[in-house]
């Protein structure tokens, strides 16, 4: 889908004069090429205006001047509410559709497997009944799929991937704006996911496909029953997490991190290399790389957090016996 500037401001009724040129996407301010339109709405940001490569940005009128010449400026009071409307027009177009897909040699797959268009399934791959495979899904080789799971629109999965029953991968991040009335905007999910060689993912676990770029699952990580990714998560190699484990969006997790049962993160912060949190732990704020592990919420060093817990023990204690 490409879209001329003009026509993008009059479906979000906006002024526009500058050069009509055309784009074919949406993408971040920091990653854009001259065919996206992106938005700017968060002054931490402000740094990538001067050197986006975007076409053409939507922009509060008092940033507009840092762009360089090579983008267009789309003047909007509400950058993040235009993108929601604007994310509609590059949504994927569902269909009911149903084809064949393209599969290699040595297969074993249930005869009831659903697929969209394009679906390619490569050698050596299971697939077990009452699996979904939405357009364009590449399953690579070796790869097995357990009864029922989804896996939506766009999505890949790695070499050797193991995917229990009931998973979803690929489902809409949690992305919405708000206008000034109250109103919540749906904010569509027009990246995807990619799952690396050598993942294992727990049944009924669910990973959000991008807002705009990939959700990344990154090769031999293993994730257990009942875990939620949220979009645009980038979580690294070879990490481990215990069941019902929850990763808000925007989250980097570095290679080798383990998350125990129950354990989570707010968004757009970064868990280092070789951290571990243990279960039940809330991590809210950036941690280092390192073999540290991290307890409690929020989450900080174990030993500390064990410190603080039994002084508060003794101190509940001294009062009870009096």
């Amino acid at each position: 889908m490409r879209y001329k500037l003009s026509e993008i401001a009059k479906e979000l009724g906006l002024e526009f004069s500058g050069r009509d040129i055309e784009v074919d996407g949406v993408e971040d301010i920091s990653l854009a090429q001259p065919s996206h339109i992106s938005f700017f709405s968060d002054k931490k940001y402000i740094d990538a205006l001067s050197t986006t490569k975007a076409g053409a940005v939507l922009i509060e009128q008092e940033y507009a001047h840092l762009l360089p010449s090579t983008s267009e400026a789309i003047i909007t009071p509400e950058p993040y509410l235009m993108l929601a409307y604007l994310s509609k027009l590059f949504s994927h177009n569902l269909s009911a559709k149903l084809y064949p897909p393209t599969v290699g040699s040595g297969c074993d797959i249930s005869s009831d497997i659903k697929c969209g268009k394009d679906v390619v399934i490569e050698d050596d791959v299971t697939i077990l009944a009452g699996c979904y495979l939405g357009d364009g899904v590449v399953i690579k080789k070796g790869t097995l799929l357990h009864a029922n799971v989804t896996i939506y629109h766009g999505c890949e999965i790695g070499e050797e991937c193991i995917i229990h029953s009931g998973a979803v991968i690929g489902s809409d991040g949690y992305g919405f704006a708000h206008t000034k009335s109250g109103e919540h905007i749906k904010i569509y999910q027009n990246g995807n996911v990619v799952v690396e060689d050598r993942v294992e993912i727990g049944a009924n676990s669910t990973i959000d496909r991008g807002a705009i770029s990939s959700t990344y699952i990154r090769s031999g990580t293993k994730l257990d029953n009942l875990i939620h990714i949220a979009h645009n998560c980038d979580i690294g190699a070879n990490t481990l997490c215990a069941a019902q484990v929850g990763i808000a969006g925007s989250t980097k997790l570095g290679r080798n991190v383990v998350m125990g049962g129950q354990s989570g993160s707010a968004g757009h912060i970064e868990i280092g290399d070789f951290v571990t949190v243990a279960a039940n732990g809330g991590v809210t704020k950036s941690l280092p790389a390192g073999f540290n592990v991290y307890a409690g919420f929020p989450a900080i060093d174990i030993k500390l957090w064990r410190k603080m817990n039994a002084t508060m023990m003794r101190l509940v204690k001294s009062r009870l016996k009096k």
